[in-house]
């Protein structure tokens, strides 16, 4: 929608959009990204096993278990804590609508460093270092992608169901930004242990398992 002028010959302030959209949208992102990362999961052929157990070949499979879990806990609270998001609003405008197409971005790209780390995962020492920074730096970049969707809803009061407390915001801005700092430091581990930096990833979902939101939503 694009600003129109009154009868008056004013500008009238610029249109806002519901939310019902932007949450329907993006559930069928969050949908397609987290079903993407069950295609990763092999069934070993009995041709392949080279003499080996069918438990055996299983086991082998073990980074993608990993993997797999991880990622799909993190997207499911990544859609946990947007649709928490999406609560706080009325309505929202054209640049919190790009906002969410960057997280929606970085989701819907989890699905190659998942499948790149739990290939190489247990591969030789270069390679999975390689892998293991590219599957953090995408977990940063969907923490700034996150951020900054928070800051584009919240940002203007009168979109709001509520005026959110200043204190409210600070904590809420506060917890955000420990994550965020947590998320930039798996770069680092990455290069010392692919293994413990996935294993972080699965401790920062926890983390996030819990309404950071909680303190930003005032009662109604």
């Amino acid at each position: 929608m694009n600003d129109t002028a009154s009868p008056t010959g004013a500008s009238a302030p610029a249109a806002d959009f519901s939310t019902s959209r932007l949450e329907a949208f993006s559930d069928g992102v969050f949908a397609i990204a987290i079903t993407l990362l069950v295609l990763d999961l092999n069934v070993p052929e009995p041709e392949g096993l080279g003499g080996r157990s069918l438990a055996s070949a299983l086991a082998h499979q073990w980074p993608a278990y990993f993997a797999y879990l991880v990622s799909f806990l993190v997207i499911g609270i990544i859609w946990i804590n947007h649709h928490a998001m999406c609560s706080l609003a009325r309505r929202v405008d054209r640049r919190t609508l790009f906002a969410n197409l960057g997280l929606l971005l970085t989701v819907s790209v989890i699905p190659f460093p998942t499948r790149l780390l739990a290939t190489y995962l247990v591969a030789r020492h270069e390679d999975a270092h390689t892998a293991a920074a590219v599957y953090a730096a995408s977990m940063v970049a969907m923490s700034i992608a996150f951020s900054l969707l928070f800051l584009a809803f919240t940002r203007d009061a009168r979109t709001l169901h509520t005026p959110v407390p200043p204190e409210a915001m600070r904590a809420a801005r506060r917890r955000f930004g420990i994550g965020g700092l947590c998320y930039l430091a798996t770069v680092g581990l990455a290069f010392l242990s692919p293994v413990a930096m996935l294993a972080v990833h699965a401790l920062m979902a926890l983390y996030y398992c819990f309404d950071q939101l909680a303190h930003a939503r005032p009662a109604r």
